[in-house]
């Protein structure tokens, strides 16, 4: 098992920055990861969506005077288009995690997305989806405390946790609910009478053009308790108030490590390093750092199953195949129940067991053969035969053009090569499975026969459907 391989996919999303990892060290490579800078463009895809309260109100504006049925057919439009936007929105960030030399910050954005889940489904304004994006982004290495702030006053989420309908005298307890069990301390250590409280502190908080605001007709500016402190509170303080509790750094600690490195993380670990957190005042990066350098001395390979990103995103860098567009990875992820920006409710994805189930495992398979035999630009109707398809199949696939693959290995012999894949792709080979291999590429394999490349790309395409390869 090479260790550099396993941390550039615990890292990152693929193989791809082992060699950086080998030639910088551990510390060195995150140093690099930290420092990446944060792009602040807005993309073009973008330019023609709603963005403030003004832009809705033009479009109704020029559609007052149309009959029903244009109206209808104009929203139509609209949803479509807007449908669309979504599509290269995902497709957009899944170019940033695949190009970047320090994936890190994409990884953490990924990570922080399921962590404060505010879904386009439910929010439907692609621009607010965007801008909760880049907090994320933005705040990938920075402190917990201050980014649980800047996302209660998200537009995204208050929208997403129903905020706007909270007010005086007609609390809703969305936002405070989850702000406690999901984002923060975690089932069992608040009471309903904070959650009761924490409502009232943000009854008002709305959406605005420039972010949450609060709005002083619906405001409730009574005196509340929270967690045994009296006062007029309001977002930020309650969230001062949160992070002092004693139970305040675990929960984070916990998803932190499960999401990289173990899916069952035990009790002692996660107080260890819960407890630096608080002794470093909620600063995620120092955290990061501790975990990742601690980590990597010890033997955690296979700790973690892949998610459908890390799945997908590994077996492209391996074949060295560069997609002309990113729509079937993002249909290809979403069937596999990790649609971007719409998870399946306010927990996030699940992960863990939920990555592997029999009809994910036949996905996974299927998909290793359209890229083994070259094909990467198939379509949604595609990944939707993909839980059709058996092994007899293969070649009368239905698939898009073909590309050239390049899985560059070192010439040798079968047992080295088979050697120099396992390594690569992070399992050890049983006996059983090297003599499968071995049938694959026989003793006598020529490493510079014309077919060789084929022959390999097929040992490769078996390695990648044993259960092993599923494992982080």
């Amino acid at each position: 098992m090479n260790r550099n391989s396993l941390w550039s996919l615990r890292l990152g999303f693929s193989n791809q920055q082992a060699a950086a990892i080998e030639k910088m060290g551990i510390s060195k490579f995150l140093d690099a990861s930290f420092q990446i800078n944060f792009d602040a463009t807005v993309p073009d895809f973008l330019k023609d969506s709603p963005k403030t309260t003004a832009d809705f109100k033009e479009r109704r504006e020029k559609s007052k005077d149309l009959s029903t049925e244009q109206k209808r057919a104009l929203k139509k439009e609209f949803q479509k288009q807007e449908g669309n936007t979504s599509i290269e929105m995902k497709s957009w960030w899944i170019d940033k995690m695949r190009h970047s030399d320090y994936p890190l910050q994409e990884k953490m954005t990924v990570f922080l997305h399921n962590h404060f889940v505010a879904t386009y489904q439910k929010v439907n304004i692609n621009h607010w989806i965007f801008e909760h994006n880049q907090l994320l982004r933005k705040h990938a290495f920075g402190n917990l405390r201050e980014l649980t702030k800047a996302v209660l006053k998200s537009n995204a989420m208050l929208r997403y946790l129903d905020n706007n309908d909270n007010r005086k005298g007609k609390i809703n307890e969305n936002l405070s609910r989850e702000l406690l069990e999901l984002f923060t301390l975690g089932i069992g250590n608040y009471s309903e009478e904070d959650i009761k409280n924490g409502a009232k502190a943000l009854a008002g908080l709305s959406t605005g053009d420039n972010g949450g605001f609060y709005r002083e007709k619906i405001a409730d500016d009574s005196e509340i308790t929270y967690f045994g402190k009296k006062g007029h509170f309001k977002s930020d303080a309650i969230v001062d108030i949160i992070f002092e509790q004693k139970n305040s750094p675990y929960l984070f600690t916990r998803k932190i490590l499960q999401w990289f490195i173990y899916d069952t993380p035990s009790e002692e670990l996660v107080r260890y390093y819960g407890d630096y957190f608080r002794k470093k005042d909620f600063e995620i990066k120092p955290l990061l750092e501790k975990i990742f350098t601690e980590e990597f001395d010890r033997d955690t390979a296979g700790s973690k199953i892949k998610n459908p990103l890390e799945y997908n995103l590994q077996l492209l860098s391996e074949l060295h195949i560069q997609p002309k567009t990113n729509r079937p990875i993002v249909a290809f992820i979403k069937s596999q129940g990790m649609d971007l920006f719409n998870q399946p409710n306010v927990k996030g994805w699940e992960g863990g067991k939920s990555w592997l189930t029999s009809q994910i495992y036949l996905q996974r398979n299927n998909l290793a053969d359209l890229y083994c035999s070259g094909r990467e630009n198939f379509n949604q109707k595609v990944v939707a035969n993909m839980m059709m398809m058996d092994e007899n199949q293969n070649a009368n696939r239905p698939a898009g053009r073909k590309t050239t693959l390049n899985l560059d290995w070192n010439k040798g012999t079968n047992k080295t090569i088979i050697g120099e894949l396992s390594q690569r792709l992070l399992f050890q080979t049983d006996s059983e499975s090297q003599k499968d291999f071995e049938k694959i590429l026989k003793y006598d394999f020529d490493s510079n026969a014309p077919n060789a490349e084929q022959a390999v790309v097929r040992l490769f395409n078996a390695m990648v459907k044993e259960p092993e390869f599923q494992l982080i």
